[in-house]
């Protein structure tokens, strides 16, 4: 699952290395295909339940599962890319949101919130913790400190041989609920955090999830092992800022934790 996840992760800091203005969804979705393919890997979402691209590909006001498409890429755009990878039998699910310079504060804001959610959510799973503990320690940091709207709607999941296991990993919930975390379990955590309401609507071709006023999303995913005294995190979103760094067209996003 390793193996997995880093492939996926440096599919992403791939994708680092060529956003700019002028590309499409369908550009990068291409690149990465052929990336996954080169690395002895099959694109872990391609044909899963029907969905057509390698990647997920989601723009501003579209949260999560944005069918890669013709749209293209302008200065401001906020673009969460989702990449699944499926090699030696076992999944990898690694997300991140790029920024296309130059953003308004705000939009960095809402960025580097939603990875402090995803850091929190992350320090939650170890042995003992409860799945409840891990999304009330993100919802709380996203809309009692922040005023962001935590999607309801979709969660993170269990992973392994299968992209999508249980249990459920919502990203809200109550302290001390939930089925209790054990060594050993693989999850994929993912905080998908909205600039205004956490109310959402589905877009007409079945698969794109989008904000209900139109405002930003912003979406981070690492796939985390739980251990007794510290999370051992098998995805790399340090090897994405690295190639961000290099890249005249994204903002590094940092955080202030």
């Amino acid at each position: 699952m390793r193996i997995s996840s880093l492939l996926a992760s440096d599919t992403l800091s791939y994708m680092a290395t060529i956003i700019k203005p002028g590309l499409t969804g369908n550009d990068i979705d291409q690149k990465a295909e052929e990336y996954i393919r080169d690395h002895g890997a099959v694109p872990g979402f391609k044909g899963y339940r029907g969905f057509p691209g390698s990647l997920c590909i989601s723009i501003n006001d579209c949260i999560v599962h944005g069918i890669p498409n013709g749209y293209v890429f302008q200065e401001g755009d906020v673009i969460s890319v989702d990449c699944g990878i499926l090699k030696n039998e076992y999944y990898g699910d690694v997300a991140f949101t790029f920024a296309i310079a130059p953003i308004p504060e705000e939009t960095y804001e809402l960025l580097s919130v939603t990875r402090e959610c995803l850091e929190i959510g992350v320090s939650k799973a170890i042995v003992g913790n409860r799945v409840g503990d891990i999304g009330s320690s993100i919802q709380h940091h996203a809309e009692k400190i922040h005023g962001y709207g935590v999607v309801r709607e979709l969660v993170g999941h269990g992973l392994g041989r299968n992209l999508h296991e249980k249990p459920d990993v919502p990203n809200y919930g109550r302290r001390g609920s939930g089925p209790r975390l054990k060594d050993g379990w693989a999850i994929a955590i993912e905080p998908m955090i909205n600039q205004g309401t956490r109310r959402v609507r589905q877009m007409r071709d079945g698969w794109g999830i989008l904000t209900k006023d139109g405002k930003l999303s912003a979406h981070y995913e690492h796939d985390v092992i739980v251990r007794d005294e510290k999370p051992d995190v098998l995805s790399d979103h340090g090897r994405i800022d690295e190639q961000i760094k290099s890249n005249d067209y994204l903002t590094l996003i940092s955080t202030k934790k």
